[in-house]
């Protein structure tokens, strides 16, 4: 359906990804239209086609996917385009100039001979350059965006492919529009492959080859893995493209000769790096073997003064109440450079953490306490009474909106200055993250890391503390004793017993209890029952979506979390008049709900209540409740902890609800109640380890609700998840020989 007319008010528009709301003028009347515009202006003539909906606030209007620009016709019309400021350069008193003296030929003077235009009073030669170009720009934009639609891409993407490429988006995209996987987020390899295969590009043509196997190997980096076997890249290459291996093989060849790709051996096995991720490797793996064979910082007290002096208490036979296990780790971070320390929970981590911040303390030397995410920094801060910050706080990270590009102002030319370096929940930390850190690192500090390496990996490429304990080049203390204050924790039992492949029993203690149901609509019915106010009722908690949390292994089917979250929703924070509510794609956010930060974004500005103090960056993972919904300007206001950070336009598709979130994503996190459902699931999220993680992320009552056999499947699947990674070797490497090629 098409609607033609005058736009009239501009409601709301966001200039990145072009949405729109404004007012059209038609002969039947004027209408709402919401849709995506490269650049409204305001007096100027559209058809716009689409469909009418009903908005649930501003009722009727008409939702536009694509819109052609038409010249206004008439002098009153040109006025009225040209003094709506839609040119620069040209305000009302100038319009009403040009039209009295070129007529209904206006625009095509400033569009065909602009030069006339030096005969109006009022216009040199410096304005007459501003409406030339701003005239023309505002043109190819049109041009570009009608042009890219007709090779399928949606308005709102043709907006940001025009904002990369500029005047030649068109001509860029018919030569390779493979480069649109590449460069636009929102559009994809098979998105990119179906654009060019309307443009007529061979199915094996060798620009379609690269970007497959860019494809293949960033698909793999999102599932963990630095770098892929290069028979086994290939091979899926080849099946995805339905092409020959031997093209393949071919254009892998080219790439690397082009130093797109990097060629290697890993034990004995050729494998493809993305440039990226093996320079990070060969960093990472050098910088620690560095910091290894560096000559350690002596502590200057002896362990027991400094235990006595740090104020930890000595029994009467002079000896301090640490298990042989705890002395051992404290004893090995005061005389080693690198360490680690890993264990379950309640094995006494937070313990060694606050022993060893006294004993630096008490002998001058400086500490840095770090984890990879907020929250997982606020619980080492708690615990420890030291302050602590993220990974990426401690680097200095400055975000460059022009260049889309992280840079961290500690790095080697501007080391961090601290004796030690304490990371925890270490096992989060991604090869390119471990880069960052360790470039900033410098010869002689200490770092000591400490986490549960049976935990699951990290959500970004690369497998480092698992890698690192697995070289058995750097000293590993593993803690094993469950203290006294953990031993009546059903939790901690659990955990500890699903670590080891021992069934959990269906109550163990008063905090963790297998509550049996057998299928997904019984599973949904009683996680519904549990936070309608059971668990209120039964273990006295209040009923609050900041402590209870539920989380489930997949984004699929009725135990995903989108379809949890709009049931928990209904159930926590049901509508109710003047709640604002504000729809983003298939989410509908209410004032007062959950919600989580579905990816980095390192220029995201926030605040705290005062004003005092401000920065930039929210991260994967981040949770915090809507503060304030404006719908009119599509805006909404979020606390995170102590952040308030304002989300609008294209940052609004970074948000999720967070009443259910993935284990995967919980990662750092502990809450006071989880609830998790377990049923049947694809093979690869029916592992030991994600249920581990699951329980662990509980303090004070865990909930499993599903089929206790389904249970027991993820505990004797200790199939963890395979990543392909070189880190491992290349330490050992580096070990044997400091000056091999690794």
């Amino acid at each position: 359906m098409q609607q033609e007319g005058r736009l009239g008010k501009i409601i709301y528009h966001n200039e990145e990804n072009g949405y729109t709301v404004a007012i059209l003028s038609t002969a039947e009347g004027s209408m709402r239209i919401a849709g995506s515009f490269a650049e409204p202006k305001q007096g100027g003539d559209y058809r716009v086609e689409g469909r009418f909906t009903v908005h649930p606030k501003y009722g009727e209007q008409f939702s536009f996917t694509s819109y052609e620009e038409l010249l206004p016709e008439g002098t009153e019309a040109i006025f009225d385009f040209l003094a709506a400021g839609n040119v620069r350069g040209i305000g009302p008193a100038t319009a009403r100039t040009l039209v009295d003296t070129f007529g209904e030929d206006t625009l095509k003077v400033i569009e065909e001979t602009p030069e006339k235009l030096l005969s109006v009073s009022g216009i040199g030669a410096k304005t007459l350059e501003k409406i030339s170009e701003s005239f023309r720009e505002s043109r190819e934009v049109a041009d570009t965006a009608i042009g890219l639609r007709e090779l399928g891409i949606e308005m709102s993407e043709a907006v940001r492919v025009y904002k990369i490429y500029g005047k030649d988006a068109l001509d860029i995209v018919r030569e390779n529009p493979y480069t649109l996987a590449d460069d636009i987020r929102g559009i994809n390899f098979n998105r990119a492959d179906a654009i060019a295969a309307k443009i007529g590009f061979e199915p094996d043509s060798s620009l379609r080859i690269e970007s497959g196997i860019r494809h293949m190997l960033k698909s793999w980096a999102v599932s963990g893995s630095t770098l892929m076997p290069e028979k086994l890249l290939i091979e899926k290459t080849a099946e995805l493209l339905d092409v020959m291996m031997d093209r393949v093989a071919d254009s892998v060849r080219d790439m690397v000769f082009a130093g797109e790709l990097e060629e290697d051996r890993i034990e004995d096995v050729a494998v493809i790096y993305l440039y990226g991720y093996y320079h990070a490797e060969q960093r990472v793996a050098h910088a620690l073997a560095g910091l290894m064979k560096a000559a350690p910082k002596q502590v200057p007290v002896s362990l027991e003064n400094a235990l006595r002096s740090a104020g930890q208490s000595i029994d009467a036979e002079g000896d301090v109440e640490l298990s042989e296990e705890q002395k051992r780790a404290v004893i090995e971070c005061l005389a080693g450079n690198v360490t680690i320390i890993t264990g379950g929970p309640g094995t006494g981590k937070t313990t060694i953490i606050n022993t060893l911040v006294r004993i630096f303390g008490f002998a001058g030397m400086s500490v840095a306490l770090a984890a990879p995410t907020g929250r997982a920094a606020k619980r080492m801060e708690e615990a420890t009474g030291s302050p602590a910050m993220t990974i990426h706080r401690l680097l200095e990270f400055v975000w460059s909106d022009e260049e889309d590009l992280l840079n961290f102002g500690r790095n080697e030319e501007n080391p961090l200055e601290q004796d030690v370096i304490i990371v925890d929940e270490a096992s989060m930390i991604d090869l390119m993250l471990m880069d960052g850190l360790l470039n900033a690192i410098k010869e002689g500090t200490r770092v000591i890391f400490t986490g549960d390496a049976d935990q699951l990996p990290p959500v970004g490429a690369g497998n480092v503390l698992r890698d690192m304990i697995a070289s058995e080049c750097i000293p590993v203390i593993r803690l094993k004793e469950i203290f006294r204050q953990a031993e009546g924790s059903g939790i901690v039992a659990a955990s500890h017993m699903i670590n080891s492949g021992e069934y959990p029993e269906q109550q163990i203690g008063e905090d963790f209890y297998i509550i049996g149901r057998m299928n997904e609509i019984a599973v949904t019915d009683t996680i519904r029952e549990l936070i309608g106010g059971r668990i209120e009722s039964s273990f006295g908690f209040v009923r609050s979506a900041d402590d209870i949390q539920v989380l489930t292994p997949t984004k699929r089917g009725m135990l995903g979390a989108p379809s949890l979250n709009n049931m928990l929703q209904e159930v926590i924070n049901p509508p109710e008049e003047g709640r604002a509510e504000l729809k983003v794609g298939m989410v509908t956010f209410r004032e007062g709900d959950k919600v989580m930060q579905l990816r980095n974004n390192y220029g995201a500005e926030w605040r705290t209540d005062d004003y005092m103090t401000e920065g930039e960056g929210v991260f994967n993972g981040d949770m915090g409740f809507i503060e304030e919904i404006d719908r009119a300007d599509r805006k909404m206001t979020v606390r995170m902890d102590d952040r308030i950070v304002d989300y609008s336009g294209e940052m609004l598709e970074e948000l999720d609800l967070a009443y259910a979130v993935t284990v995967h994503k919980s990662q750092g996190s502990e809450f006071p109640v989880v609830i998790i459902p377990v049923l049947s699931f694809p093979p690869m999220l029916m592992t030991r380890n994600l249920l581990y993680t699951a329980v662990t992320r509980g303090k004070r009552l865990v909930l499993i609700v599903g089929d206790p056999a389904r249970v027991r499947m993820m505990t004797d699947n200790d199939h963890a998840d395979e990543r392909f990674t070189g880190l491992k070797a290349r330490l050992i490497a580096l070990d044997a020989d400091p000056f091999g090629r690794y």
